[in-house]
């Protein structure tokens, strides 16, 4: 894992979010020095599942979608979970913050589910993208390239398929970061 000391991150989340995809990020890259912290539709704690079904945690959330400023981050990090995703990918200021990194070359890391926000940000056209498998078809249709991948990295984009890929996702994120 590089130096990310200096460097700020912005993990965006709805309850239901798939647990390992947003601790995991949040505290591999908080030990290499990075500033992360998580925002949500609302200032309540988020609940965490494990494979979508099971409850786990509820975890702090630093603000709103409304109160991140994407230009005072170096990053935006979107977990999956099938509800969260699913939620998040219909709320405008989340769909706002997608398109403002995407659009000014932040690093935008995007795990499982969590690509249907590409799709109703409208940045996924065009793209070379992974996600859960599930989610290929939808992808396609709104004209990115999917691929069968544990990371794909496409310009400022990073997407990866499912919780079995967190080593390479978190470290493509941390290369990103650093370049």
């Amino acid at each position: 894992m590089n130096d990310l000391n200096g460097k700020k991150i912005a993990i965006i989340a709805t309850d239901n979010f798939e647990e390992s995809e947003l601790l995991t990020p949040r505290e591999e890259l908080a030990k290499a020095g990075a500033e992360v912290k998580v925002y949500s539709s609302s200032t309540d704690p988020i609940q965490a599942v494990e494979g979508d079904t099971t409850p786990t945690q509820k975890v702090d959330v630093d603000g709103t979608f409304g109160d991140l400023d994407v230009s005072t981050v170096d990053a935006v990090v979107v977990p999956g979970g099938t509800v969260n995703a699913d939620h998040i990918r219909i709320d405008e200021d989340a769909q706002q913050i997608v398109r403002e990194a995407y659009e000014t070359d932040k690093v935008l890391a995007v795990i499982c589910h969590g690509p249907w926000l590409l799709v109703d940000s409208g940045v996924a056209e065009g793209r070379r993208l992974t996600s859960y498998h599930s989610l290929s078809r939808d992808l396609e249709n709104a004209g990115a390239k999917w691929v069968d991948e544990e990371v794909v990295v496409d310009g400022n984009l990073i997407t990866s398929r499912n919780p079995g890929d967190l080593p390479a996702f978190v470290e493509a994120i941390s290369d990103a970061l650093v370049s």
